[in-house]
């Protein structure tokens, strides 16, 4: 049998980890066993569909590396793959009538006002919520022609067995059964004549010779109507493959609060997209042993269905964040500047860390500077990232992180000018480096190499009766960032270059006592 997936989003709202996690699972499990990854856009809710959001769909599965052979912009046997276009056609329609003539389906003429007035009697009766039956149901052909004739609005609905057990065969928990009694008759045509999920998603499955559906496992509630129209039309069904819920460490649903939930927000918030694809792979999938980072040709190579949990998975920010800053870290220097160049081209960057919720942060500041020196100063901006990278954990991290570079007076981190400045050495300090200083800057050579200022300050340490270096190395550093933390002192130094060292060491100068 040759695998066959869809990915099927609804373009009614912004793609997000759940979502991208169904498309990024059909797309390894497809590529595991050779078979075809198709996106079909389910666009029938018409009310709810927001604009560029199919756009945007793409956008983000091709960011993660997701990949797919049939599609509305690929085109494939089974075209058109927007469910709307497909209904205009006329696809559904001969299936539906089908389901009509076999007495599977029926027509009901119920107006909301009535439909609200059954829903309110089972509330009060305390019974189950839903279209258990009524006039429709049972009504003969004749009483529908009478309503239709007087032009009547009505839906096409499911009729459901009575006195029958479903079974769906899941994947991942194995074979369950529900009481046809306890299931309602679902809409399959709505009054406009777009069909819904339940009729659409079934038929095209069937059409496009779908092997395994990969859903949430919120449709379990669901499968019981979609076995039956299976098996009301004598289909094969697909191997259903429901996978679990994401949660927050809170245990609670994934939302806002639990941090970005929408796919490319990940993106503008400097996060790899390789790093993200790894990380949601594993929430809810275990690949066996010990192994984490796994790069997408070997998430293909390990995926199975037998690696998939039913039990919910964990969103873990910090685990995410622990991801992406090793894949970062696997960056070359010349890989690494292109990676942050891309980010920082990108509209949606600057468009995040404007947001109200980072109001006051320095975040967009510090990277419209970084922007500016990588296309003025490149050497500059590539040392500088260079000597950061192994300290962040995003890409937008590269901003504040490497501002000091750039910054024709960084600003002082009050605690560290009154713990270092105040020290009675310090003066003598900052007055021998600008003289040592001084030879370099007037030379048409490089600067100093990190060996050479670390062999001075060593030195100073000694001929001043200092066996350790800290109270040397700590105030030198204030002086020339500002700030206490930082990478290798003697690396930046050599980075910064001798005119900026003397110029940030005789500003330092002002903050002594």
């Amino acid at each position: 049998m040759s695998v066959r997936v869809r990915y099927a989003p609804s373009p009614t709202g912004s793609p997000h980890v759940g979502n991208v996690r169904t498309a990024l699972y059909c797309h390894l499990f497809a590529r595991r066993h050779g078979g075809t990854h198709i996106l079909r856009i389910e666009d029938t809710d018409r009310a709810r569909l927001v604009p560029g959001c199919e756009e945007e769909i793409v956008e983000s599965i091709q960011w993660l590396g997701i990949e797919w052979q049939e599609g509305p912009d690929k085109g494939g046997p089974h075209a058109p793959y927007r469910q709307s276009e497909r209904s205009e056609a006329g696809v559904y329609r001969q299936h539906v009538e089908r389901l009509i003539e076999l007495g599977h389906a029926y027509p009901a003429f119920d107006t909301p006002e009535e439909l609200e007035e059954m829903r309110l009697s089972q509330q009060l009766n305390r019974q189950p919520i839903g279209y258990f039956g009524g006039l429709w149901r049972e009504a003969g052909p004749d009483q529908a022609a009478a309503a239709k004739k007087e032009g009547r609005p009505y839906v096409i609905r499911l009729r459901m067995p009575r006195d029958k057990t479903l079974v769906c065969h899941d994947a991942i928990r194995g074979r369950i059964e529900f009481d046809s009694n306890t299931v309602d008759d679902p809409v399959l045509v709505k009054a406009d004549g777009m069909p819904t999920y339940h009729c659409a998603a079934m038929i095209d499955d069937h059409l496009m010779g779908i092997t395994h559906v990969f859903r949430g496992e919120e449709w379990i509630g669901s499968v019981a109507k979609h076995v039956w129209l299976f098996e009301a039309l004598g289909w094969e069904p697909p191997v259903w493959v429901h996978v679990p819920v994401i949660l927050g460490k809170d245990g609670k649903k994934l939302s806002k609060r639990h941090g970005d939930t929408r796919c490319l927000d990940y993106r503008a918030a400097g996060y790899c997209p390789e790093a993200l694809a790894n990380f949601v792979a594993l929430i809810g999938w275990a690949p066996g042993g010990d192994v984490e980072l796994m790069s997408m040709q070997e998430m293909c190579a390990a995926f199975d269905i037998d690696g998939l949990q039913p039990s919910p998975g964990v969103f873990d920010p910090e685990k995410l964040n622990w991801m992406n800053g090793q894949y970062i870290r696997q960056l070359s220097e010349e890989r690494l500047a292109e990676a942050v160049q891309t980010y920082l081209s990108l509209p949606d960057t600057a468009d995040y860390w404007l947001r109200e919720e980072y109001a006051g942060r320095p975040t967009g500041e510090a990277l419209l500077l970084l922007s500016n020196t990588l296309r003025t100063q490149p050497e500059l901006a590539q040392q500088a990232l260079a000597l950061e990278q192994p300290r962040v954990v995003t890409l937008a991290d590269f901003g504040e992180a490497c501002a000091f570079f750039f910054q024709e007076e960084p600003p002082m981190d009050e605690a560290a000018v009154q713990k270092w400045f105040g020290q009675s050495h310090v003066p003598e300090l900052l007055n021998s480096l600008v003289d040592w200083l001084f030879p370099f800057a007037e030379s048409p050579n490089s600067g100093p190499a990190a060996e050479e200022c670390e062999a001075f300050l060593r030195a100073w340490a000694q001929d001043h009766g200092f066996e350790k270096l800290g109270p040397i190395v700590h105030p030198t550093r204030v002086a020339l960032t500002g700030k206490t933390v930082g990478p290798g002192l003697f690396e930046l130094m050599a980075v910064l270059g001798p005119a900026r060292m003397i110029q940030r060491a005789r500003r330092a100068r002002e903050f002594l006592w």
